[in-house]
């Protein structure tokens, strides 16, 4: 078995055990993420998996909930702060140079300012919660997307079919559209995946500061921020599975995106 098969294998693998993790959250019934005084602050075993809280509620069921929010939260900011960079570093890399200096500057800008600190000022300002965190992310981590689309887009531009192209009379706009972005669509995929891991911590980690999503939401960062007042008392599962299995979760993302970035290399992928 070369690596090319043993890769398609583990991005199907990933794949699939992340979308069967998404899709149980989803359609998880809300009875059994409901309280059970009988049952509370009860230690991992065969009937409880991750044990239970104070509250008497399943903690593997309420960590599956907040892996299928933290998912779909990071798929939607992570596209759109994909999308982001890909037009702005198509623009950079093809538009007049005072378009690529001020791209360059905004690229400097947001990169100066610490993602944490930009994430909690943006999510406080467009009201928290879910809205608040997606536009954070997307608003924040386009920059280093964008600086590979754009290194991309002025090799690409400097390849001689683009300069006939020019010769014949062809706009920025068309050789934009025809000629370059059809050769960064690689780039654009694995750095998409690549978003994925970024998004999902920032959402867990703003939440557990308390500017993220409601408490109510059963969402990582609200279960990690609620178990430490109970740590002390020796209550540790609180913690430690929701926390490992965030983790987990974000390593299939960054494994994802390795193994489609070693498939679509045409030499690494024939070993």
């Amino acid at each position: 078995m070369n690596r090319k098969r043993k890769t398609k294998i583990i991005i199907y693998f990933i794949f699939i055990f992340l979308l069967v993790i998404t899709i149980s959250g989803i359609f998880l019934p809300e009875k059994l993420l409901e309280a059970d005084f009988k049952s509370k602050n009860l230690k991992p075993s065969l009937s409880h998996l991750f044990g239970t809280d104070w509250m008497g509620r399943d903690m593997f069921f309420r960590t599956l909930k907040g892996l299928s929010i933290s998912i779909l939260i990071g798929l939607l900011a992570s596209s759109i702060s994909a999308v982001i960079a890909g037009i702005i570093g198509v623009m950079s890399g093809t538009l007049p140079k005072w378009v690529d200096n001020t791209v360059l500057f905004l690229i400097d800008l947001f990169m100066g300012i610490p993602h944490i600190l930009l994430l909690i000022l943006i999510s406080f300002a467009t009201g928290r919660g879910i809205k608040g965190i997606i536009i954070g992310v997307s608003i924040t981590h386009w920059t280093g997307l964008a600086r590979v689309i754009r290194a991309e887009t002025l090799q690409i531009k400097n390849e001689f079919y683009i300069k006939t192209a020019k010769n014949f009379g062809k706009s920025n706009l068309y050789i934009m559209r025809h000629h370059i972005m059809p050769h960064i669509i690689p780039q654009f995929i694995v750095g998409l995946i690549l978003l994925f891991p970024h998004a999902i911590l920032h959402e867990a980690s703003i939440t557990f500061l308390g500017f993220g999503l409601s408490p109510e939401d059963p969402a990582i960062g609200i279960i990690l921020s609620e178990s430490m007042k109970y740590l002390s008392s020796g209550m540790w599962w609180l913690a430690f599975f929701p926390g490992l299995s965030l983790v987990f979760v974000v390593i299939l993302f960054d494994k994802l995106g390795e193994n489609i970035k070693r498939l679509m290399d045409p030499y690494s992928s024939q070993e």
